[in-house]
């Protein structure tokens, strides 16, 4: 038997189970409409949240973001990395977050291996939705503290677990997605800070699907829930509904302050690139001036989710714009997604790790791009696949 052997036999199982990922090739900007393996199709699959990645204002910002600063900061942001226009962002991210301070990374998953083992150590405790993202766990595992994991947006279990350990010596830290990127539903956020400001807990929310959609013009969970000075930390990244790339850590100066001392992505990796940052700017700044692009992704939301509730698909436990086509079997969801594809819609199947086994789905993520008959389109595509394969 090879060395290498195995992974053979595993990627031999995940075809057999119906999990293994197929991955297409993008041959233009996102957008409504996308090429994607030589074909035009219905795009209902990327994060593009609110038409960003392809907007003129951003592609403007960044071809002057080169012009100006170059391609590339060479550095990392200790050293020679932090240009003007890092400083710009995190100024104003710290503006539209309603913050004392921001400090960006490169990207959202970066930005929770920074920001949690720089908090916590091995002596410390983590209090972790059980459904959290793979960088908040990730993050977790790192920083070697005690992970106490309660039950999914349970503030009950939540206040259970931190009373089991309230008289743990060492920090206390509580950790949430806003938003749940698989299910779309929305943390409790407010019973949530309620309980873990009872035991003097730090407080730390991943926005990743939060950012540009919930609260006023898009200013996440925190904004939502009228919570500002309450969480002492709001991740958010820059890649999904601000259309580019990157992360950040917004919250209190203080912790900003100890995070460009202490977190390891910001020591050790080099500084996100002058044509990016630019863009970011440029999509703060439209966001600081209008929730337009907002109020559009969830009227289209509203009108997508009736449309196919009315066709009998069980949509599961979203409040946003995405949209779990709830499938069960992954090899019926992987058979639904390639369906879809041939009809000109571009939707991929989520099975298992992402989410747990006998749970696969097809995810539908909305944009404010699409226009009604984009979504009619999509809807009716939906319904005649969905009675083909039995799901409905």
């Amino acid at each position: 038997m090879g060395k290498l052997d195995f992974i053979t036999q595993e990627l031999e199982q995940l075809r057999e189970q119906g999990l293994f990922i197929h991955i297409r090739t993008i041959g233009s900007p996102q957008g409504a409409w996308i090429e994607v393996d030589g074909r035009k199709v219905l795009n209902m699959c990327s994060n593009n949240y609110l038409g960003f990645a392809n907007d003129d204002r951003l592609k403007k910002a960044a071809i002057k973001g080169i012009e100006e600063y170059g391609v590339g900061p060479a550095a990392v942001r200790t050293i020679a990395g932090t240009m003007t226009l890092h400083k710009v962002l995190e100024e104003k991210l710290a503006k539209f977050k309603k913050v004392e301070a921001a400090i960006s990374f490169q990207s959202g998953f970066n930005s929770n291996l920074a920001t949690i083992p720089a908090l916590v150590g091995k002596e410390d405790l983590i209090f972790s939705d059980e459904l959290n993202h793979a960088s908040i766990i990730d993050g977790c595992r790192l920083s070697r503290a005690t992970i106490v994991r309660y039950e999914h947006c349970d503030p009950e279990s939540l206040q259970a677990k931190l009373e089991e350990y309230k008289d743990h010596p060492g920090k206390k830290l509580v950790v949430t997605d806003g938003v749940f990127s698989m299910d779309g539903d929305i943390a409790p956020m407010d019973r949530i800070v309620e309980v873990a400001e009872q035991y003097d807990a730090i407080i730390m929310v991943d926005d990743a699907h939060g950012e540009g959609v919930l609260g006023e013009a898009g200013r996440g969970i925190v904004d939502h829930f009228g919570l500002h000075g309450r969480v002492d930390i709001e991740v958010g990244t820059l890649s999904k509904a601000f259309g580019v790339v990157g992360g950040y850590v917004a919250g209190k100066k203080l912790i900003v302050d100890y995070l460009h001392q202490k977190a390891r992505p910001f020591l050790f990796s080099s500084a996100v690139t002058p044509p990016d940052v630019a863009a970011c700017i440029a999509a703060v700044d439209i966001l600081q001036e209008s929730g337009e692009l907002v109020e559009k992704l969830w009227d289209n939301a509203r009108y997508f989710k009736k449309n196919m509730k009315d066709l009998g698909f069980d949509l599961g436990f979203s409040e946003t714009p995405i949209t779990p086509v709830m499938i069960g079997d992954a090899k019926v969801a992987t058979r639904f997604s390639m369906r879809l594809f041939e009809e000109g819609i571009f939707a991929q199947a989520i099975g298992y790790p992402t989410v747990p086994k006998g749970k696969a789905r097809i995810r539908v993520m909305i944009s404010a791009t699409h226009s009604k008959d984009d979504l009619d389109f999509g809807a009716e595509t939906f319904g005649k696949i969905g009675k083909e394969l039995g799901v409905i």
